[in-house]
């Protein structure tokens, strides 16, 4: 009787262990299945967020590439009054020869004293050119044909066939090679990011209507990210232009034209918009790169 009950006793000792074991490994398996379930949810939150992440980011980036033109105006301190345009985004330049000054001979340039219609849809803004050639203040290609010598040490704004554009002092570190146009206009008027020695001196910077200082003016620049920099005034020194300049990121600087019949900038809201004058005072209307111009200019297109 007594081995009877043992026996009974074992029997139901291991139907118990071998139901606790059972429970266990439904346990482990349901625990293993919900931590699984988790590790999909999370690469699936993980890829959804990676997904998101790059959906912004290529926003930014078109964002960034849309061509635009960024107006400002800045007072300096003794008190001119200079507009600053900073082109931006995917824009391309175009140097086209002026009607009189410098002269190419009729069919040897594609683009020439007037913006073409092609060109008008795409316009974002227009600027001034240089000096005359006759100031000798530089040379001048356009679209591969060297119409004028270009001099070693000289600010040259240099576009290439892509229409991408630069500014270097001549030749660069390219050494000039993949030069298509190239604008050259005196020495350099801001250098690493300041203003040079000679910004200081007015009067190398050539000769202004009545013989003074503050007269109109206009200069380019390029910045760290290499876009270029537009300043203009209808009364200011060279240095204001290169403070300017400087202060809106400029790394390297060069003057344009000068004098109130040849400073202009025209810009629109988008390309192939209405252009407005934008240099408070300008004597051009905004069109008239459009109809023709006796001297050279550069167009930004988009």
């Amino acid at each position: 009787m007594t081995h009877s009950f043992r026996a009974a006793a074992i029997l139901v000792s291991g139907l118990a262990v071998a139901a606790c074991g059972s429970g266990s490994a439904a346990t482990n398996n349901a625990a293993a299945d919900a931590a699984s379930s988790a590790q999909a949810s999370a690469a699936a939150a993980a890829k959804l967020a990676a997904a998101r992440e790059a959906a912004v980011r290529k926003a930014a980036a078109a964002k960034a590439a849309e061509p635009r033109v960024t107006l400002t105006r800045v007072e300096t301190s003794d008190g001119s009054l200079v507009t600053v345009a900073i082109f931006r985004g995917t824009v391309r330049y175009v140097l086209h020869d002026g009607s009189e000054d410098p002269y190419a001979r009729p069919g040897l340039l594609k683009d020439r004293y007037f913006v073409g219609s092609a060109e008008r849809t795409q316009l974002l803004a227009a600027f001034n050119g240089g000096f005359k050639m006759a100031a000798a203040a530089g040379g001048y290609e356009q679209e591969g044909h060297v119409l004028y010598p270009l001099r070693d040490g000289m600010a040259s704004l240099v576009i290439d066939r892509s229409g991408h554009a630069r500014i270097v002092v001549w030749p660069g570190p390219a050494g000039g090679g993949d030069a298509y146009s190239v604008r050259q206009n005196l020495q350099p008027l801001v250098l690493d990011g300041r203003p040079t020695a000679a910004a200081y001196q007015w009067g190398l910077w050539g000769a202004t209507l009545g013989g003074g200082e503050d007269v109109a003016r206009s200069a380019v620049g390029e910045d760290a990210a290499g876009d270029l920099i537009y300043v203009g005034s209808m009364a200011t020194t060279p240095y204001d232009l290169a403070r300017v300049l400087a202060r809106e990121g400029a790394r390297i600087g060069m003057e344009l034209d000068i004098n109130p019949a040849w400073v202009q900038l025209d810009a629109a809201r988008h390309p192939g918009g209405e252009l407005r004058a934008e240099v408070y005072g300008q004597n051009r209307p905004a069109n008239q790169y459009l109809s023709g111009w006796t001297r050279d200019f550069f167009t930004v297109l988009g």
